[in-house]
């Protein structure tokens, strides 16, 4: 059998409850919703780092963010770290990357990428370091294997989806398998202005948005963000049917792989004072919908899955083994509903918190629980020794993590259990064993 191809579509900051096939009620992505009709559509995926650079790292890595290094924004990936791209071009496949890279390091710039930061991705390269410092919602530099500018006129969606769909062009015209990767910065915000730039005309589409449930009583941004945030998600959702159009043109629709996930989520302000970094779903759920070979079945995953789980599935998809190194595991068996699988599989998802704070958090299917180490500024370590327990939801009885029970009496057995359970994740990720202490002031949101 053939191998197959693999096209990833990465979203930045986009809440997994924008897809209408999640329940979103606006109509935002009807060509998304088609893809998880025809696909598996993953009901339970998490980010393991609510932060840009990190997250990314863990997806192409399938490595906790304290274990390839990039704990926080700002910190390159470092070259000769292995990746899915370096794997797959090892296998004899092309591969090739358009869009937002964040991980070379700060001191290389936010624009061209040095060659051996590029993580593996070798035979087609337009993208910039930081996306949103070198480009403009209508005017969108990139940088090419030899760091020269690329200029793409039109809405910034529209332009590295004409880039893309180039690449595509480039990489899928000997027939050989390849590894294609378009990062999107939208739904992010564009930093300069602190607005979500939708294209025009979008955000007055929704100028009476539909608020998720978790925002609506928490005071934030979300009244002024969510028109110009659905818009662009739209514009998102358009250009991933121009990129399945794009594939099937070129004859490589039926074998290729298409996945699509988002780096982190957007609470919009209403956790702390900028919009992820935090223990909330609305920060570390994140949409993931995939399709193409073996994962054509019209169904639903519920079991918790997250990023560092992406690159060990596929390249299981793809013929070849994980990285020993990998702290995920291949979920194609959950996909293929094998029943010991299904038994077997964790119920927890571990995240790590930068920025914010030095945080960690474990979220199982029913609860949230979250510890902070409150001494030590959130860049200025990637770990501790000693944390604090912060939060605790039960996201049964409280979907929308509006009453935190860290303090509360009656919870004393789940507490402890899930403090065992997370300082189990920490060391299983390389950490060193820490002390969790118990909450004795004032509770936090």
């Amino acid at each position: 059998m053939a191998r197959p191809s693999v096209l990833v579509i990465f979203a930045d900051q986009q809440r997994w409850d924008t897809l209408g096939a999640n329940g979103h009620p606006m109509d935002l992505t009807p060509n998304l919703d088609a893809l998880a009709r025809r696909g598996t559509r993953f009901l339970m995926p998490f980010t393991n780092q609510p932060v840009c650079a990190p997250a990314r790292a863990s997806l192409l890595t399938g490595r906790h963010g304290t274990a390839h290094g990039v704990w926080r924004n700002g910190i390159g990936l470092a070259p000769g770290t292995p990746t899915i791209a370096t794997h797959l071009r090892g296998a004899g496949y092309r591969t090739g990357y358009v869009g937002k890279w964040h991980l070379a390091p700060a001191e290389s710039g936010r624009g061209a990428v040095p060659a051996p930061y590029r993580g593996g991705f070798t035979d087609f390269w337009e993208a910039s370091n930081a996306l949103e410092f070198t480009s403009q919602p209508h005017d969108t530099v990139m940088f090419d294997a030899n760091d020269e500018a690329v200029r793409t006129p039109g809405y910034r969606v529209d332009a590295c989806t004409d880039r893309a769909i180039a690449m595509l062009g480039h990489l899928a015209d000997d027939g050989d398998p390849f590894l294609a990767m378009v990062s999107y910065l939208e739904p992010h915000h564009q930093n300069d202005v602190d607005e979500y730039v939708a294209p025009d005309g979008y955000a007055e589409r929704y100028a009476s948005p539909f608020v998720p449930p978790d925002l609506r009583p928490l005071p934030g941004s979300w009244g002024q963000h969510l028109p110009g945030y659905y818009g662009a998600i739209r514009s998102l959702d358009e250009n991933v049917g121009r990129l399945l159009g794009a594939l099937d043109s070129f004859g490589r629709l039926d074998d290729t792989i298409i996945v699509y996930a988002a780096d982190h989520g957007c609470h919009f302000k209403t956790r702390n004072r900028e919009y992820k970094r935090s223990c909330h779903d609305a920060s570390i759920r994140i949409p993931l919908v995939m399709a193409g070979p073996g994962f054509d079945r019209r169904q639903v995953v519920p079991e918790l899955v997250s990023l560092v789980d992406l690159a060990p599935t596929l390249l299981d998809a793809c013929g070849l083994a994980a990285d020993g190194a990998s702290h995920g595991r291949s979920f194609l068996p959950l996909v293929a509903r094998d029943r010991a699988a299904c038994e077997t599989w964790p119920d927890d998802v571990f995240v790590q918190i930068s920025e914010s704070g030095v945080g960690r958090a474990l979220r199982t299917s029913r609860w949230t629980y979250g510890v902070l180490a409150p001494e030590l500024p959130g860049s200025g370590a990637s770990g501790a020794d000693a944390y604090v327990e912060t939060h605790l939801y039960d996201n049964y009885a409280d979907p929308h993590q509006h009453v935190n029970l860290i303090g509360r009496q009656g919870y004393d057995e789940v507490r402890l259990r899930l403090r065992a359970r997370l300082v189990d994740r920490m060391v299983a990720a390389g950490e060193a064993p820490a002390q969790i202490r118990e909450w004795v002031t004032t509770t936090p949101m």
